[in-house]
């Protein structure tokens, strides 16, 4: 069983064809459904034939119902404090831009997720699991941090991704090293740029993302199979569910999947006898 703690929002995807117009409108399309680096990972871990849990603190607003039921859909199984809709937390968005400038831009609004605390947590969530898969976002502040890493004293082994370098570069190479030295993960997952700003030598097994450049695991290259890319949103969470599951191979497949849909998450499984 793959777990992960952290996020818990609502993602907003919004794919472009030409230039963002300023004032004016820009006719896109647009798709809404569960999202957040942690929620995504569980998902697409279940996707690929695992056991996936979520723990994140959440909110029982629409937003907050409408992921909760459609990662129950996936196969995810979501744990963790809930609080009601007054009470003036909300579920938090993030909104992907693509295809508007070749890149791919994200607006995080992170809402409750980020206020988990260690006190909230329970051992018996953690029960099971053989990976706790841990963003750095599930790191960067308090108190979730204490929280990520009181669960990761349940769980016999760690992965981390280095997620984003606008987080490493505001924390900086001393504080990302203190983490490292802390999770004491056997797997870190991290793009050319992230990987440039943390000392990642003591950790057994780095995995540098590429994009259509395929992986390198601990500098051995793995090519990405031939895709028609729609939207790159979610692919290192893809890939990473898949690579804890039975490594690179899966990875790949699973990354490969990702992009050539729209969104972070794979698609919601057909009702049973549908056609």
């Amino acid at each position: 069983m793959i777990c992960t703690i952290g996020d818990f929002l609502l993602d907003v995807v919004v794919t472009g064809s030409g230039p963002l117009q300023r004032a004016a409108d820009t006719f896109s399309e647009i798709s809404v459904g569960p999202g957040g680096q942690a929620a995504n990972v569980a998902a697409w871990a279940a996707a690929l034939g695992g056991s996936a849990r979520l723990v994140a603190k959440r909110v029982a607003d629409p937003a907050g119902r409408m992921v909760l039921a459609e990662l129950a859909q996936r196969g995810v199984e979501v744990l963790g404090p809930e609080v009601g809709e007054g009470s003036g937390r909300r579920t938090g968005v993030v909104v992907s831009l693509s295809g508007f400038d070749a890149e791919r831009s994200m607006l995080t609004d992170r809402g409750i997720s980020p206020c988990l605390r260690p006190d909230e947590l329970r051992e018996e969530w953690f029960e099971g699991c053989t990976w706790l898969h841990l963003p750095l976002y599930s790191l960067a502040s308090e108190p979730l941090r204490s929280a990520s890493l009181q669960a990761r004293r349940w769980v016999k082994r760690a992965s981390l991704d280095l997620s984003s370098a606008t987080v490493l570069r505001s924390m900086g190479k001393g504080e990302v090293s203190a983490i490292l030295a802390q999770v004491r993960p056997e797997v870190v997952f991290a793009t050319e740029d992230e990987a440039s700003l943390a000392d990642l030598s003591m950790v057994p097994t780095v995995v540098t993302k590429m994009g259509e450049g395929g992986v390198a695991v601990n500098g051995t290259a793995f090519p990405a199979p031939p895709t028609r890319v729609v939207d790159t949103t979610g692919a290192g969470d893809a890939f990473a569910a898949g690579f804890l599951l039975e490594g690179p191979r899966l990875g790949l497949a699973a990354a490969a999947r990702a992009v050539s849909a729209r969104g972070a998450m794979p698609a919601t499984p057909a009702p049973r006898g549908a056609q």
